[in-house]
């Protein structure tokens, strides 16, 4: 048990390092909390008058916050990766490879570091779901599983976005397919609509896209009168598994970065 313990224990270290760099900028922490904050006030204000979407007795806008929510995880981690490319254009990467610090431990402390990144939107869009009149579940547990679901989510997401940044190199096509990726992954989920409106071919991409079971989590363990569609236990599985997956990997090919 050894190397576990010398695993988590160096994964921290980098986390620890990633997130101190959050302490000296928290403008950060301000910028990325607006875009939810426009989707909720506008595209949610509206679309919960006009009432064209079928969201099975829960007002859209009830239903649309935890959606909102993933998105922001969503996009706070996917372009996560381009930290790396700037990293090896510091030498810094080169550092850290040469160390006895496993590959896994490098690439789960930036996915840690992305999770912690991820809490502050958690808080903006709980705190303005509230003020805008959503059904807010309050118990210690929801709040818990609320954290941890998009804890996991933002640790899954800039893993994959390591994998990118690992496989491009280069900081102009990281930022295109990083664009590219994260309206597919966005609109091909239950994020801000059911999955029953989708063609069939649709539904079958929702299945397979871990975006969809982070918000069915999340809807459910954050809006009272809401159940997962799922089950919680698939929800965080099927994010537990991708998130395993890919930090394989990205440890496997985190090398490639500098080369």
């Amino acid at each position: 048990m050894r190397w576990l313990r010398d695993l988590v224990c160096k994964t921290f270290v980098i986390a620890e390092l990633e997130v101190l760099r959050l302490r000296h900028d928290y403008t950060e922490v301000i910028t990325r909390g607006v875009q939810p904050v426009l989707w909720l006030l506008l595209f949610g204000e509206v679309f919960s008058r006009a009432r064209a979407i079928p969201t099975g007795g829960v007002p859209y806008l009830d239903f649309m916050a935890p959606g909102i929510l993933a998105q922001s995880v969503l996009f706070v981690a996917i372009f996560y990766g381009i930290g790396i490319i700037w990293e090896r254009d510091l030498g810094l990467t080169n550092k850290l490879l040469v160390s006895p610090t496993p590959r896994a431990a490098l690439v789960l402390g930036k996915a840690v570091s992305a999770g912690v990144r991820a809490l502050p939107q958690v808080v903006v869009i709980f705190v303005l779901a509230t003020l805008l009149g959503v059904r807010m579940r309050w118990s210690p547990l929801s709040l818990l599983g609320l954290i941890a679901a998009a804890f996991t989510g933002a640790a899954l997401f800039s893993t994959f976005s390591l994998i990118i940044a690992c496989l491009v190199k280069t900081r102009e096509r990281f930022m295109g397919i990083g664009q590219l990726m994260t309206m597919p992954l966005f609109f091909a989920s239950n994020a801000i609509y059911p999955i029953s409106m989708m063609p069939v071919w649709l539904r079958w991409i929702s299945r397979v896209n871990p975006l969809t079971y982070e918000v069915d989590a999340l809807r459910s363990l954050m809006v009272a009168g809401t159940a997962s569609a799922f089950g919680l236990g698939l929800d965080f599985a099927v994010l537990l598994a991708w998130t395993v997956v890919l930090v394989a990997l990205g440890a496997k090919l985190y090398p490639r970065v500098v080369t």
